[in-house]
């Protein structure tokens, strides 16, 4: 039986994310108090529905303190049990909620937006190290439900690697748990024919295999990532992030993700995500 928890930050996309798992065959429930999830499951169980996924409430007391014991509860009872957060950086919600001039749960007469964004994180950072932490900063509804669609595909049961490419100049993605800086590679960027195009093209490709620079760089990132990987899966943990950050996050850093994702995927769950190109 298969139980997918989502919680995070408000407006970092838990209702999209939510209606793509339903569109998935999962029963979905929305805005549930972490006090109700065992019932629910136990009520799903008995009713056939084996996909069940539920968005926490964290706004009604003591919050989602607990998750944790909860979700040792339910594995014992045979439930694959996954938690997703979702986060997203600050100045993209307060753009979210102004845009939708919907007014943000924890606000009030003497809170800001920014002040009730910042009070919610410090409610949830007890449970953000507990889940899959993906930041949905500048990502579109359609992508975040792509990739939903991916997540909810791999085993539950195994660690799942996540390789990420992005730009520095847009910030370090906060979902990331290992970070490498590629920016000293030659740049395919100052290339006029090959500025357009990304690290998955070919003439990018071929570029970047010809400086001895990009592959003892690749296969210092792969040695240190075989290398550690048993230690975190060890850890308990079941996912991994990978970052790998270029300057404009559409070149070296693209080409770097799709090469480790290829030879890491024989033997591990791998996900793909190239944040820059949407």
């Amino acid at each position: 039986m298969d139980l997918l928890l989502i919680g995070g930050v408000s407006g970092s996309g838990k209702n999209v994310a939510l209606g793509a798992l339903e569109d998935s065959g999962y029963y979905a429930v929305n805005n549930l108090p972490l006090s109700l999830v065992e019932a629910t499951a136990g009520y799903s169980a008995k009713a056939g529905r084996n996909r069940v996924a539920i968005a926490l409430d964290a706004k009604i007391a003591p919050g989602l303190a607990g998750l944790a014991d909860t979700i040792a509860r339910l594995r014992a009872l045979e439930w694959n049990v996954r938690f997703l957060y979702l986060d997203a950086k600050t100045e993209t919600l307060v753009k979210r909620f102004s845009e939708t001039r919907r007014r943000h749960p924890f606000s009030s007469d003497v809170r800001t937006l920014t002040e009730a964004i910042d009070y919610e994180r410090g409610l949830l950072s007890e449970v953000r190290p507990l889940g899959f932490v993906f930041d949905t900063s500048d990502l579109s509804s359609a992508a975040l439900r792509s990739w939903i669609k991916d997540f909810v595909s791999v085993d539950a049961g195994k660690l799942t690697l996540q390789f990420e490419s992005f730009g520095y100049k847009h910030g370090v993605p906060l979902d990331a748990d290992v970070v490498f800086d590629v920016r000293c590679l030659a740049n395919p960027y100052y290339e006029p024919k090959l500025q357009p195009l990304t690290g998955r093209d070919l003439p990018v490709v071929a570029f970047l295999e010809k400086e001895p620079a990009v592959e003892r760089m690749y296969r210092d990132i792969e040695r240190f990532v075989g290398d550690w990987l048993p230690e975190y899966a060890r850890d308990n943990r079941n996912y991994l992030t990978v970052a790998i950050g270029c300057t404009g996050g559409r070149h070296r850093s693209v080409y770097l993700v799709e090469r480790l994702a290829k030879a890491f995927r024989a033997q591990n769950q791998v996900l793909i995500r190239h944040r820059e190109l949407g």
